[in-house]
């Protein structure tokens, strides 16, 4: 389990918040996490209706990348089988997002550690696992994930997250992360659409989706 305490100037233990930036689809959005001292890179893989989802080819050119620097890669899925798991852990990145169902088969035989996604209007889904340890954490997210919209994050207060690392999703940006930090304290906070371009003619013209000055002022607010 990744640990992240630290003591304050009053010898008070406090989190230090982690940052995964997701939805990467380039080496060139990969060197801008290790620009900025990201902690987990997320990639999207077998998933179509995603405009951030990745080819196997590339996403072992992003996680070959993250590796160089020491940051964790998450490949995130919905609902997948266990063959396409075959085929990310070939890629040997180090932790599988999953969205949707995760059937028992994949949560028997897959060699990665699980980041189980969950809405937070449906929290329930999280008793059913307390007990796995392949479960290394719990990514809650609005009732459409990726659709980059906030909830009330005071619903998740008191969440027990039994060791267990808590991923804050949805709608973040770095307008408002450091007011989810304060609200309940996150291991990681979790953030895609919210550091990218926000015209087609940008992205066009970079050839990449992710925002350099929006992720350094991502972290730098989410670590202050």
């Amino acid at each position: 389990m990744e640990k992240g305490k630290r003591v304050n100037a009053k010898g008070e233990r406090t989190l230090r918040v982690k940052v995964k930036i997701c939805g990467l689809t380039s080496v060139e959005e990969a060197k801008m996490l290790i620009e900025e001292k990201a902690d987990f890179g997320g990639i999207v893989l077998f998933y179509e209706k995603s405009k951030r989802n990745c080819s196997l080819e590339q996403a072992k050119r992003i996680v070959t990348e993250l590796k160089r620097a020491g940051i964790k890669s998450v490949a995130v899925v919905v609902s997948p089988t266990l063959s396409q798991v075959r085929e990310i852990e070939k890629i040997e990145f180090d932790h599988l997002q999953v969205h949707g169902e995760l059937s028992e088969e994949v949560l028997r035989n897959t060699k990665l550690s699980i980041i189980r996604a969950v809405s937070y209007s449906n929290l329930e889904i999280m008793d059913a696992l307390r007990m796995e340890e392949k479960i290394a954490g719990w990514l809650v997210d609005g009732v459409v994930p990726g659709a980059g919209k906030t909830f009330d994050w005071s619903l998740l207060k008191g969440i027990k997250r039994d060791q267990r690392l808590l991923f804050l999703a949805g709608g973040l940006t770095e307008e408002n992360v450091g007011e989810a930090v304060k609200a309940i304290a996150p291991d990681v906070v979790d953030v895609s659409s919210g550091v990218e371009f926000e015209r087609m003619e940008e992205i066009e013209k970079n050839g990449f989706r992710k925002n350099p000055k929006k992720i350094k002022q991502f972290i730098s607010r989410a670590k202050a």
